[in-house]
């Protein structure tokens, strides 16, 4: 098998591994870069491989770092099949169109920019139309029940406990007169979570490509992240301000419910008003309430007694935009939670605007924020923040809980691998920002020694080379199989480098960009070539 990393490496989103076995192209994860504007300009490079060709596409949760590309992915010609778990699948078929609404609502805005300007009209990435395209290809999968896509190759759905429907993905696959297996751990949970259940144990594997998120921190304990929340919203109450909650719209949004509910429980809180304003985050409580095989024990038994943590006499919903305006005009103290997480689009913003300046409100940040980020400029103690081209200032009290990540820390991800059992031959360290992951190498080399490493954008890496016999069992002889595969590799080399070339402008040096668009032009004549190439001997 051969992975070649295009995004989700040196950094925090993107997610996407291309793999082949057996001449056999596909994908685990197809996620959107997120972060910034030179970030999410890596979304429209054109992708380094035919998705015609891709065979499948195996998601392990439905975030959009790790789903978002997915309609792109289709609208260009992918028609294999997309495999996930069922509640995978539900959040992907109204988070995706979401995404897509983001996008067409985005692009119609830069537009109108761009015109009284002079400037070209923006198209959007994909639009909601797109992503409900893709829904007739998604194939839902049970955990631990075995998938072969093709001949040789059998893949796992395990629990991550990450999000609801979240998973790492067991492959194995034949070679040298034995077998291999390879671990792609998606993003694992953090084991105090509310709702779902606990990573499972990863078993053998050879090869782990594991997360790191936060590879460089440990999380507050629940219990003090609780009494921290507490104390922010006694705090309110008495100075009748405004709490504000960034949260994801899935899982993170329910975590947060199921806290409150806890702690008015316990009479720890008093019952304040509580509005959850995300017409993504109301769709996706409702999917909660349909999978409680994904809930953990004690969600199973607080259910079982007649208490719904997600829905309660305080807690209503904001689903047109009207009433997401008139929640603006509310005096306080009142709970908004509303999305998306790191604070750079949606609803969000306009509840920032109206209530960062004034000293009696809270804002309270519960999860990663990307480089880049609105969320993340709070985070850091900015005084000033721009949203909707207006500067505002930053007078409300900015509060950051580090107990309700959905991710595992540092030692849930030592503590995870620690339960292989022989320890794993190599250890990719992937999906989280450069620093953190060379900092979380060098924390498991100390363990595992040199067989740790930390993975770069559009590297391939070979896991292992089949053997003759394996090769000819896959029906390709020998001859046709390495001028098959000479000629894959140099097409997907030639298409990274056409995106590279694409990608800039060369708006300084108008010579340069007359050169570069001639070898532009002259490479992809060859990738024509190339393409016809392998598909004839796909033939």
């Amino acid at each position: 098998m051969q992975v070649t990393c295009l995004g989700g490496v040196r950094t925090v989103t993107g997610s996407c591994f291309l793999c082949r076995h057996r001449g056999f192209p596909f994908l685990v994860d197809c996620g959107m870069f997120q972060g910034g504007r030179e970030m999410e300009k890596r979304n429209r490079l054109r992708f380094a491989f035919d998705p015609s060709q891709l065979a499948a596409v195996f998601l392990t949760h439905a975030h959009i770092d790790h789903s978002g590309l997915v309609p792109r992915l289709v609208r260009e010609g992918f028609r294999g099949k997309i495999y996930a778990t069922s509640a995978t699948a539900d959040l992907c078929r109204i988070m995706l169109p979401d995404s897509g609404h983001i996008q067409q609502m985005e692009a119609e805005w830069q537009t109108r920019k761009n015109q009284r300007s002079g400037a070209r009209p923006v198209a959007p990435l994909y639009t909601a139309a797109d992503a409900e395209k893709t829904f007739p290809f998604f194939e839902e999968v049970p955990y631990d029940a075995p998938v072969s896509p093709f001949a040789g190759l059998t893949i796992r759905f395990r629990e991550a406990g990450h999000i609801l429907g979240s998973a790492f993905l067991e492959m194995s696959f034949p070679s040298d007169g034995g077998s291999k297996t390879v671990l792609f751990s998606g993003d694992l949970g953090h084991p105090e979570q509310f709702i779902v259940r606990d990573p499972q144990p990863p078993g053998r594997a050879d090869f782990v490509f594991l997360e790191s998120t936060y590879g460089n921190r440990l999380h507050r304990p629940m219990g003090e992240t609780l009494e921290e929340l507490a104390q922010i919203l006694r705090q309110a109450a008495q100075d009748q301000g405004r709490i504000v909650i960034p949260a994801f719209a899935v899982e993170r949004t329910q975590e947060v419910l199921y806290a409150l509910h806890q702690l008015r429980s316990e009479g720890r809180i008093p019952a304040l008003p509580t509005y959850v304003d995300s017409p993504l985050a109301i769709s996706a409580t409702d999917i909660f309430r349909r999978h409680p095989e994904c809930f953990d024990r004690d969600s199973l038994e607080i259910l079982a007694s007649g208490e719904n943590p997600l829905a309660n006499s305080t807690l209503k919903f904001a689903r047109t935009a009207e009433e997401s305006q008139a929640l603006n005009e509310l005096a306080g103290p009142v709970i908004i939670i509303s999305a998306s997480g790191m604070c750079d689009a949606g609803r969000i913003k306009h509840h920032l605007k109206h209530s960062l300046w004034r000293p009696e409100n809270h804002v309270v940040i519960i999860g990663f924020q990307a480089q880049g980020t609105l969320g993340r400029k709070l985070v850091e103690g900015a005084r000033k923040v721009r949203i909707f081209r207006e500067d505002v200032s930053v007078m409300a009290k900015v509060h950051t809980l580090g107990g309700f990540s959905a991710h595992a820390d540092q030692q849930g991800l030592l503590g995870w691998l620690g339960r292989m059992d022989p320890p794993a031959g190599q250890v990719f360290v992937v999906h989280g920002e450069e620093s953190i992951s060379v900092e979380f190498a060098g924390k498991l080399k100390e363990v595992l020694g040199p067989s740790v490493r930390v993975p770069r954008l559009m590297e391939d890496l070979v896991l292992a080379e089949p053997s003759a016999e394996e090769e000819a069992k896959a029906g390709l002889p020998e001859g046709d199989r390495i001028l098959r595969a000479s000629a894959e590799e140099v097409l997907l080399r030639m298409r990274a480098v056409s995106a590279r070339i694409a990608s800039q402008s060369w708006d300084e040096d108008p010579m340069q960009r007359h050169h570069m668009q001639k070898h532009l032009r002259k490479i992809r004549r060859y990738m024509e070539k190339l393409e016809k190439m392998v598909g004839a001997e796909a033939e």
